[in-house]
């Protein structure tokens, strides 16, 4: 099957392209003179224009692993205050592995995916024990440690410890997919063993780690997914898919399978001090451990969903009762509680993961029972840890992304 739809040897001596090299899994590539020019254009550019960026300020292998992990699916910008303050709070190895995990959460809150944090806090442990504290400069070793995959070895190993090696993430398969032309699709996992080859014929062995952050640069510059400049770049004349005309073409990804819609109710049920009951979800499965509201799951979206409005339970249409009489049921038969609903949805709030999306409708109640009762019946249940929390307090936990949502729509919209 063929998975490269230009090939060098058509621009030889009419781009910058010189000398032809071997082919590395179905791509033809330039030659060693090429390359060398390559890399020299490219790291002349990153000394001119590359971005400055906190963790490139002092050169750390732990400085670059953290930015690595919270850059993963969430955007440099937003990343920096969360660095910024993640580095103030656990400046090394040493400090990151002894942290209480409430506070290591709440550092990490406002980014998801806390199985991350979670997973450094696990490899710094093994930093300490097994390394004396020092991080592991051998490739292998890195990505033995929990949660530090081929990409991130690779930015650790090349930027911290000059180790010829890529970093190989969705930027730089774009990147490359556009300086090849190739057609495997990038979303497959048996086609990063071609971009993998391609980044280890390409990358600078005097100084890869620049060469690896050259990339990033250029995949957020020129070469970004949408609106790239390509004509613009200073690598245009060895980039097929710009000779070619063909940059949007390039990478190939598959799309991927449709998220799946989830339905819940949440509960924000107040204690008469104004209190409200929060729980912690199970230690598996998605936002383990992190502490919400209850959350009642509806099979699918309700015909009925009643409006924001009415207040006033004489105002309340029969089928609307009709949720409500559902939300006691489902509140004393999963959490043997017998709340008062004011009667009124206070709003609705969509959060998108990964891979689910949630829909979810936040209702305001009372518990007139004692509230020490209440926690006390809860926890016999086994299910889960309660607790009451005072609004005031609120900055003292770490909350979920979806759980900041429902707070806010609670503050704005609360009787």
């Amino acid at each position: 099957m063929q998975i490269q739809d230009h090939k060098p040897e058509d621009w030889l001596g009419r781009s910058a392209i010189e000398d032809l090299g071997p082919d590395i899994h179905g791509v033809q590539v330039w030659g060693p003179k090429t390359n060398e020019k390559f890399q020299t254009t490219l790291l002349d550019w990153y000394d001119q224009h590359g971005r400055t960026l906190p963790w490139r300020e002092s050169i750390s292998a732990y400085a670059v692993w953290v930015s690595e992990i919270m850059l993963q699916q969430t955007q440099v910008d937003t990343v920096i205050p969360y660095y910024q303050n993640f580095m103030q709070k656990f400046p090394d190895i040493q400090s990151l592995a002894q942290a209480g995990e409430a506070d290591l959460l709440k550092a990490w809150e406002g980014l998801g995916y806390y199985s991350r944090v979670r997973n450094m806090q696990v490899a710094a442990q093994t930093i300490m024990d097994d390394y004396d504290g020092e991080f592991p400069s051998d490739l292998k070793e890195i990505q033995s440690l929990k949660g530090i995959g081929p990409y991130t070895a690779g930015a650790i190993a090349s930027i911290a410890f000059n180790v010829a090696t890529p970093a190989i993430d969705g930027n730089a398969m774009r990147v490359f997919a556009r300086l090849f032309t190739v057609s495997a699709d990038i979303a497959q996992a048996k086609n990063r063993k071609i971009f993998q080859a391609l980044g280890e014929y390409l990358v600078d062995p005097k100084r890869p780690g620049d060469f690896n952050q050259a990339i990033m640069d250029l995949g957020s510059s020129y070469q970004r997914a949408k609106d790239p400049n390509p004509e613009a770049s200073p690598l245009r004349d060895f980039n097929l898919s710009t000779l070619t005309g063909t940059t949007l073409d390039y990478p190939v990804k598959s799309k991927k399978a449709k998220a799946k819609h989830y339905y819940y109710d949440a509960l924000v049920l107040e204690d008469k001090a104004g209190r409200v009951l929060i729980c912690q979800r199970p230690e598996t499965g998605l936002l383990a451990k992190m502490w919400t509201v209850p959350l009642l799951e509806r099979k699918e979206a309700a015909k009925e969903d009643m409006p924001l409005g009415p207040l006033f339970a004489d105002q309340v249409a029969e089928d609307d009762q009709a949720i409500y009489d559902n939300l006691l049921a489902e509140s004393q038969a999963h959490y043997h509680v017998s709340p008062i609903f004011y009667k009124r949805q206070l709003a609705e709030v969509k959060h998108v993961f990964s891979h689910q999306v949630w829909h979810i409708r936040v209702y305001q109640g009372q518990l007139k029972e004692d509230p020490d009762q209440v926690i006390d019946r809860l926890t016999k249940q086994g299910a889960s840890n309660w607790s009451w929390l005072k609004l005031s307090d609120m900055t003292q936990h770490a909350f979920p992304t979806v759980q900041m949502k429902i707070w806010q729509a609670y503050e704005k919209n609360r009787v």
